[in-house]
């Protein structure tokens, strides 16, 4: 399996993962335990994708199981964003363990560079955006204290690594100004309607290992209503004849061009052969003109947006 060496740990992290939103409750043990099965050995998951007991649950089969022991296995998740203030971090962050059975992170990220007021978890988790009263309500913690504590969950062994998600360049310079442990991994939208180049080539240049998600574009925001009416890349000339010539699916060429360039990508499907074929979108290699022909898509299509909840929230302004 393709691999990403990480700077700091040097831990290899797996290039195809398994993404967990979106998938579930009702179906999530059973289509992590299918995953692991299939080949899959990173699963991204967050507090608020709300299916980190019943992911747990499909690891602790598998381990049960013979399949795989704990350290094959890559685990994301996620901090939320009601839980930034340095006393929160902790606190929530065990809990989130306890929910999937595990006794460490192998990544836990930033889910958003916005702090939001804390909601207990006894009275609402995940809290989601909106306060009781169906209000966002902001707090005033600034990322410098965030971060500060993500760190801690490294000294006390609760996570491997950290990074950020959805962060754009300056926020990043900004915590490389204070960290002691640097983010070693950025996870943000990308696609061929969203190619970020700029913010690859910085990350590259950092040192900071990227992992793309939503991978297909509008396809995974379609039963959201929020595609935003944009075609689907999976129909699009240029990556229908690459995958032609290659005889590849679609899908697996929007996914390698994204590993080619030694991007993450944790797409999800609910179908095993899919998800065997996404496993092996690293089994053949597009030409450099083919890569810059799916890069040529961009039209800067960004489908997961805060500010389109509260203009307080455009971080991507």
């Amino acid at each position: 399996m393709s691999t990403i060496v990480l700077k700091r740990t040097g831990q290899k992290m797996p290039l195809v993962g398994f993404g967990l939103w979106k998938v579930t409750k009702s179906s999530c043990a059973d289509t992590v335990y299918e995953a692991i099965k299939a080949g899959y050995r990173l699963f991204d998951g967050a507090g608020d994708y709300g299916n980190e007991k019943e992911a747990g649950e499909g690891v602790r089969r598998a381990i049960q199981k013979g399949l795989v022991k704990r350290e094959d296995l890559f685990i994301t998740s996620k901090l939320w964003n009601t839980f930034h203030a340095r006393d929160h971090v902790k606190s929530i962050t065990k809990k989130q363990l306890e929910l999937w059975g595990i006794d460490y992170f192998d990544l836990f990220l930033v889910h958003f560079p916005i702090a939001l007021q804390y909601v207990d978890p006894a009275h609402r988790y995940p809290p989601e955006w909106f306060d009781d009263d169906g209000k966002v309500r902001l707090q005033n913690t600034p990322m410098q204290e965030t971060w500060g504590a993500m760190e801690e969950l490294v000294d006390e062994g609760h996570a491997k690594n950290i990074g950020l998600s959805n962060c754009s360049g300056a926020l990043i310079l900004d915590v490389l100004r204070y960290a002691r442990i640097e983010p070693q991994v950025l996870q943000v939208e990308l696609h061929p309607y969203l190619n970020q180049n700029a913010l690859v080539n910085l990350a590259k240049t950092l040192g900071v290992a990227i992992t793309a998600y939503s991978s297909f574009g509008p396809q995974g925001y379609v039963e959201l209503s929020m595609d935003k009416g944009a075609p689907s890349l999976m129909n699009v000339n240029a990556v229908i004849k690459i995958s032609q010539k290659h005889e590849k699916t679609p899908a697996q060429v929007l996914l390698r061009w994204a590993t080619q360039r030694g991007i993450a990508v944790v797409p999800k499907s609910n179908d095993v052969k899919r998800l065997q074929e996404n496993l092996q979108c690293d089994s053949f290699d597009l030409d450099q003109d083919e890569i810059e022909s799916i890069s040529a898509l961009n039209i800067d299509l960004r489908l997961n947006n805060p500010a389109e909840i509260d203009p307080r929230l455009a971080i991507f302004a």
